[in-house]
């Protein structure tokens, strides 16, 4: 039972991870780089430290015991990761809320699944083990699936052609780029996580237990908040945005709405992790896969939303057919990496 246990909690997470960015919807008369750089100071800054020092015994002893090369490793991974999620917010701004997540997770699941195993010279190995062949089905259904997605997604696309047509802010042109550099960089994550399982370690000789990988955030989400931040303040100097912080034209009561969705965004991105780490140390022989896994419910709950929030609504018939397949084939994907995982455990 502890591999099932294990995906559901991966299952929470990514639940969270497919609602994270809708409170961006509703923001009020706030550049993009005002409200991401107020989320990004939550997930990225305030919850790994706050969390780390709830959850980590004896944390002074375990940041100065653990190496500094996995620290340095992870929080340059993290740096890169940054550029990725900043691109990756820039994208839904151009080409939406289902095709940002089908193409840039799809990217994401294949290379943060297999780097780690690849760099450690142990992919041949780990593909040739016990339970192995369900894990190769399980990527490459999640593959199909997170491709049929972006098919779906693309004639939705056609679906709502006038309408895209007349939104000013969709460009494909601007939003493809965005989707294809977030998605090799967000991969970069897993891997900044994977390189810092050294800390972790050092946090379970310290009785840190199941919550062992929060350590590790903080250093993979400051790196990704040093680059936000230095995005973030070019734009503001460039579009002279800096007053948005304490003022909003409209009312009062617009900024601290503004402010509460920041703080929402940020609540529900760092709990996608908080779950990634409590499912991971359940994945027994195949823990690489639990990036895997993440992804691809990431994608399934991401569309769900999707439909819920009415992205969907005018598309016709063969395009929510489209979708549904995709969704089956997702489901079944995640299926394939259970047993696989549960063979091998």
């Amino acid at each position: 039972m502890s591999v099932v246990t294990g995906v559901l909690l991966h299952a929470t997470g990514a639940s969270f991870a497919a609602l994270c960015y809708t409170p961006q919807k509703k923001v009020v008369q706030w550049s993009w780089q005002t409200y991401w750089l107020a989320q990004a100071l939550v997930c990225w800054l305030l919850l790994p430290i706050l969390v780390a020092f709830l959850t980590i015994p004896h944390l002074t002893e375990v940041l100065h015991e653990a190496p500094a090369s996995a620290m340095w490793k992870s929080f340059g991974l993290g740096i890169a990761y940054g550029v990725g999620g900043t691109a990756f917010g820039l994208a839904i701004r151009y080409v939406g809320y289902s095709l940002t997540y089908a193409i840039s997770i799809g990217i994401s699941c294949v290379l943060g699944t297999l780097l780690p195993p690849f760099v450690r010279g142990e992919l041949g190995t780990v593909l040739s083990a016990h339970g192995a062949g369900w894990i190769i089905i399980g990527m490459c259904l999640g593959v199909v699936g997170i491709a049929l997605c972006g098919v779906a997604g693309r004639f939705k696309e056609l679906d709502l052609a006038q309408e895209a047509a007349a939104d000013t802010t969709f460009s494909l042109s601007k939003g493809l780029p965005l989707c294809l550099l977030a998605g090799v960089l967000s991969a970069l994550y897993g891997f900044s996580l994977d390189q810092g399982q050294p800390i972790a370690d050092v946090a379970a000789k310290y009785g840190a237990g199941d919550f062992q990988g929060n350590v590790i955030y903080l250093f993979s989400n400051t790196g990704a908040f040093l680059t936000t931040l230095v995005y973030c303040l070019y734009l503001h100097q460039k579009q002279r945005t800096f007053g948005e912080y304490t003022r909003v034209p409209a009312t009062g009561s617009a900024l601290t709405f503004n402010y509460a969705l920041s703080i929402l965004t940020g609540l529900l991105w760092y709990s996608q992790f908080f779950f990634y780490g409590l499912g991971h140390v359940r994945m027994g022989n195949y823990k690489f896969t639990s990036w895997a896994v993440h992804m691809i419910m990431l994608v399934l709950f991401s569309n769900i939303a999707g439909l819920l929030m009415k992205e969907w609504a005018a598309a016709r018939g063969k395009t929510i057919g489209a979708l549904a397949g995709a969704l089956a084939v997702l489901v079944v994907a995640v299926l394939a990496l259970t047993y696989g995982n549960y063979i091998a455990s």
